[in-house]
């Protein structure tokens, strides 16, 4: 490490190993010298002996290629494509569900979670021209429900609606902001506006200056604090934040449920 920065971090650290304090702590990242473009392991002078080896005085530019285009439709297990995805998650938010749902900034509407290609019937495995269907998952936060609903794709109905509590599936990135400005926000974020001003020498003021990932915190018999104990039953996530083109900010003992919109520190 080349810097050791003493206010609020505490101690710094290289690698994946990030030390645990009593304020958020800034863990160094090693980034890798200069690259062979020759992945192989060749030195740039002896890629391009062989370059000049072959008749070729220089290396020449690469050709990106336009991806082909999407068809609005698939067909058997092919994924869905961006018009089928759009599709169904207008049919499955339905108006009683946007009219009663809340998502995780608090307006109204479920948070949608995730869209993805249907498992088909045990029956339909080896039919032909079996239907297509898509399951779309919501998080009611009016609720804390789990709300998955499968949608034929051929005929555009809904086929079946299924609610679970309890069930905490992987955050979207919609969650994981708005868990950053609920922090950020916060009095208890004190310390990681501090760790992002050491490190940049600017003010942390938005989500949009962090690398963000997040993931499900649930509550034992021995979690403190005692806001937390229904952290599973409720939204609640522990964050991973990393300055843009920086170093890594630890802020896993900030829970943030999402479901009461609070804020707690572990410990």
């Amino acid at each position: 490490m080349r810097k050791t920065v003493h206010r609020h971090l505490g101690k710094v650290v290289a690698g994946a190993a990030i030390a645990v304090a009593g304020t958020a702590v800034m863990v160094g990242i090693t980034l890798p010298g200069s690259v062979s473009a020759d992945e192989s392991g060749s030195t740039g002078q002896q890629a391009e002996q062989a370059g000049q080896g072959q008749g070729q005085g220089e290396v020449q530019p690469g050709v990106v290629e336009a991806a082909p285009a999407e068809g609005d439709k698939g067909t058997g297990r092919d994924p869905l494509t961006d018009d089928e995805t759009k599709r169904v998650e207008r049919i499955a938010l339905s108006p009683q569900l946007l009219r009663s749902g809340e998502n995780a900034e608090g307006e109204r509407g479920p948070e949608r979670i995730n869209v993805e290609l249907a498992e088909p019937d045990a029956d339909e495995l080896d039919a032909p021209g079996a239907p297509r269907r898509a399951d779309v998952t919501f998080y009611d936060y009016k609720n804390d429900t789990l709300v998955t609903r499968t949608v034929n794709l051929d005929t555009g109905k809904v086929e079946q609606t299924g609610t679970q509590r309890g069930v905490q599936p992987p955050f979207s990135r919609t969650e994981t902001v708005e868990a950053a400005r609920l922090l950020i926000d916060d009095p208890l974020g004190a310390d990681l506006k501090a760790d992002y001003k050491d490190a940049t020498g600017k003010e942390l003021t938005s989500p949009d200056q962090l690398v963000l990932s997040g993931m499900v915190f649930r509550a034992d018999a021995g979690t403190k604090p005692g806001t937390l104990a229904k952290c599973g039953e409720q939204r609640c996530l522990r964050l991973f934040s990393k300055v843009k083109n920086g170093p890594w900010i630890d802020t896993r003992a900030f829970i943030i449920d999402l479901s009461t919109r609070k804020v707690a520190k572990l410990g």
